[in-house]
């Protein structure tokens, strides 16, 4: 998964839980740049009374960094209150919710956004309203006039939106969770040999799945440091971008007279760059230690990123398709590639007409170059694709970056730093078999650009 359910303790803790992050600059309106952060994973459809929300006792917030030392320089905070319209009834809506001042809608949920810049705070605006879940045709019959009324224009310039969305990411958690399976080569496998014959189909496991987005359009100006020019060349064209949620260090308990009361400064306690960072390079010993940890810490890190496990374990789990990733890793060479990918950004003179490096602090950030302009015809597999809008320039919503980090762990950017290397045939092909037409819900052209999401009416589980 992207970053669902990756560690151990934030897996108990849904609500918190970082689960996908995107930044791109704006299709629709190329002198912005779209970040979308995405929480509380997995959400079935149908999973009322009780339909998914924020967290009252979260503070969620987007950081960028645009000066590479691994620090925010502006952040959006977003903070959410919740509301009960009807303290006598059980039910979320006793009546189609056609506004989102219904009488009929019970619970509804608030926010206030503050921007952070300067070491200081500014208000941007206060009580914005998320829409209510997807319930089904009769309680959300014109769902998409709801998101129309949630989604705000202020006046600072930027725009905004939190809510419930369709789960845009793709993988096949079935197959990758049981012992590495891709179903494309699973009858290569060195279990699966014995027990499938052809390759097989992939299913996309966070289909018809929900989460909770907070989205926010901003003018680039609002998030790039000052300079003279912002060419694709210019080290201020680039910005690193990554999410966290951070709850107060105490929480006591009511005891049914009292309300539960929090104290204390904020923790964090989930935080979100690359896709699969902690998912896949940070060994479960250190998970809930690197969702605590800013960035700037990330060197501590730069180890699981120079010998990744799964650099090795791709050779012992299909034996004889990755011969010279196997001799690579068994060599113990430090992978520069995927330093770079990660943690610094890729440096100058590597792509033709490509950077988004940040400098010498290893911090496993988002970059995006905002100078390089969105893809009239995007290619799913970004740079690897030659469209250098894409994944690991930032993350459009539509990216394969499990299928790219794959791709680029088994070898495929390693002649970038090391001419002599010869990636095997099949790590330009390897792939879990899934693309962006493998999600329901379609993308949106437009922000939030994640797609409706399902009603639990026509959804009543992920499987049907």
């Amino acid at each position: 998964m992207s970053s669902h359910r990756e560690a151990p303790e934030i897996a108990k803790d849904p609500v918190a839980d970082s689960s996908d992050l995107y930044a791109f600059v704006s299709p629709d309106k190329p002198d912005s740049v779209t970040l979308i952060a995405n929480y509380v994973p997995l959400q079935l459809p149908s999973g009322g009374p009780n339909f998914f929300e924020f967290g009252d006792d979260v503070r969620y917030e987007i950081h960028i960094d645009n000066d590479g030392d691994g620090h925010p320089d502006v952040t959006y905070r977003f903070e959410f209150t919740t509301e009960i319209t009807n303290p006598n009834s059980f039910l979320y809506n006793t009546g189609p919710i056609d506004s989102l001042d219904s009488k009929n809608w019970n619970r509804r949920q608030f926010y206030s956004l503050t921007r952070v810049a300067d070491g200081r705070e500014h208000r941007l605006a206060h009580k914005l309203q998320c829409p209510p879940c997807n319930v089904g045709p009769l309680s959300t019959p014109k769902y998409a006039e709801l998101v129309r009324q949630a989604t705000y224009s202020l006046s600072t310039g930027e725009r905004v939106f939190a809510g419930q969305r369709a789960d845009g990411f793709f993988v096949d958690l079935g197959a990758i969770f049981d012992l590495g399976t891709l179903r494309p080569f699973q009858q290569l496998h060195v279990a699966g040999k014995k027990v499938f014959k052809a390759e097989g189909e992939p299913v996309n496991a966070t289909d018809r799945m929900n989460v909770h987005s907070i989205a926010v359009q901003v003018p680039l100006s609002r998030v790039r440091r000052r300079a003279n020019r912002y060419g694709a060349a210019d080290r201020a064209s680039v910005i690193g971008v990554w999410t966290s949620a951070s709850r107060r260090q105490v929480r006591v308990l009511g005891d049914g007279a009292a309300a539960d009361t929090s104290a204390g400064p904020f923790t964090q306690v989930s935080r979100l760059g690359n896709p699969l960072f902690n998912e896949v390079i940070v060994p479960m010993s250190k998970k809930d230690l690197w969702n605590s940890l800013p960035p700037s810490e990330d060197k501590r890190f730069a180890q699981f990123v120079e010998q990744p496990e799964l650099a090795a374990l791709l050779p012992a789990l299909y034996p004889d398709v990755f011969p010279n990733l196997d001799k690579l890793s068994k060599a113990k060479k430090p992978r520069a590639d995927l330093v770079a990918i990660l943690l610094t950004g890729v440096p100058a003179g590597l792509i033709d007409g490509f950077t988004n490096a940040t400098g010498d602090v290893q911090a496993d950030m988002l970059r995006l170059n905002t100078a390089i302009p969105p893809s009239r015809r995007p290619d799913r597999f970004g740079v690897l694709g030659g469209d250098l809008a894409g994944f690991p320039n930032g993350r459009r919503v539509g990216d394969d970056v499990v299928s790219i980090a794959l791709r680029a762990i088994a070898g495929v950017t390693v002649p970038l730093v090391d001419k002599t290397f010869r990636p095997d045939a099949a790590a330009l092909a390897v792939t879990p078999g899934l693309s962006a037409a493998d999600v329901t819900a379609p993308f949106l052209g437009n922000f939030p650009y994640l797609g409706t999401p399902y009603d639990g009416f026509n959804n009543p589980s992920a499987s049907s």
